[in-house]
């Protein structure tokens, strides 16, 4: 039994069972998977897959005791690779950080840049996505952590951290109707064309549900992942925009002016998501403590091992 037959079987799983989907992603020939992974069940005496003439149907009942095995082994050496080069090369390698575009604008700026002139040697990545990619990556090892505010909680194979709460806020040109709202309300802004994010991004399911329970229809004619794109398009007078608070400044926005929405949306929570069984390296640990402090070292060691006592989560 090798490991990489285990990466082999593992990946086929992930692909929906595509051998060629599996082979490129593992820069090899589909025949090499294929024979790999019959040679796999030779020595253990069981098929893992069932088959319909050369291609993999479905999986069989030891093969998902042994895909499960085979996930934790891989999990296991990936671990072992990571504690061997941390006590190795010291504070270097490298650290991705899996995330949405308004995290990597507005969230994470100050916290790269403390991050980088702490840790010069290690090379820091953003991977920007929508929250299921980013979940994703995490999950399967091509990221370290990963930051968002939807979805990674339908995860349960990663492990959530909270970190803060923020709002959304209302934007509109400078004379617009809609600012002499003395208290803003849904049904005010269904008369207007609304500009916001796309259904997956920062906190959108938030909105959608609050026009659900007020039984208010939205007039939404754009949507998108990017709350300057969305403030490009309000300040061309297309509608209003609901965005993110942190992405509103009123020195750079000039020519927009933002109503608070907190009342209207309640607040979001984004989070950090590391994938369960991970070995957690030292600069990972101080990156997760500069965007989130209460996230201390042993917060998260107490996360990872199930305990999460709520002293340890106070956002």
């Amino acid at each position: 039994m090798k490991l990489q037959q285990l990466r082999y079987i593992v990946e086929v799983e992930r692909r929906g069972l595509n051998v060629s989907e599996a082979a490129e992603a593992l820069y090899t020939s589909q025949p090499g998977i294929s024979k790999q992974i019959r040679l796999l069940e030779d020595e253990l005496g069981v098929s893992i897959f069932e088959r319909g003439g050369k291609r993999l149907t479905a999986i069989t009942e030891p093969g998902r005791a042994i895909l499960e095995m085979a996930r934790r082994i891989l999990r296991d050496a990936e671990n072992i690779r990571r504690v061997g080069e941390e006590h190795a090369g010291g504070d270097s390698g490298s650290l991705v950080i899996a995330t949405t575009h308004t995290q990597a604008r507005y969230a994470l700026p100050a916290v790269v840049k403390k991050f980088v002139d702490r840790h010069p040697q290690v090379r820091l990545s953003l991977h920007q996505g929508n929250p299921a990619q980013i979940a994703e990556w995490a999950l399967q090892g091509e990221a370290d952590i990963a930051i968002a505010t939807e979805a990674l909680d339908q995860y349960p194979q990663l492990v959530m951290l909270p970190c803060y709460q923020w709002v959304h806020c209302v934007i509109a040109p400078d004379g617009h109707p809609i600012l002499d709202e003395k208290s803003l309300s849904l049904a005010a802004l269904a008369r207007w064309p609304l500009i916001t994010y796309d259904p997956a991004f920062a906190g959108r399911s938030r909105i959608n549900k609050a026009f659900e329970l007020a039984q208010v229809e939205p007039n939404v004619v754009l949507t998108a992942i990017d709350a300057d794109v969305i403030k490009t398009y309000v300040s061309l007078g297309l509608g209003l925009g609901i965005i993110a608070r942190m992405a509103y400044d009123p020195q750079r926005d000039s020519g927009l002016q933002a109503l608070s929405a907190e009342h209207l949306f309640g607040s979001n929570t984004t989070r950090i998501g590391l994938r369960r069984g991970t070995h957690v390296r030292r600069c990972a640990y101080d990156f997760i403590e500069l965007f989130a402090p209460q996230l201390t070292r042993r917060a998260v060691d107490m996360a990872l091992a199930g305990s999460r006592p709520d002293e340890e989560y106070q956002l």
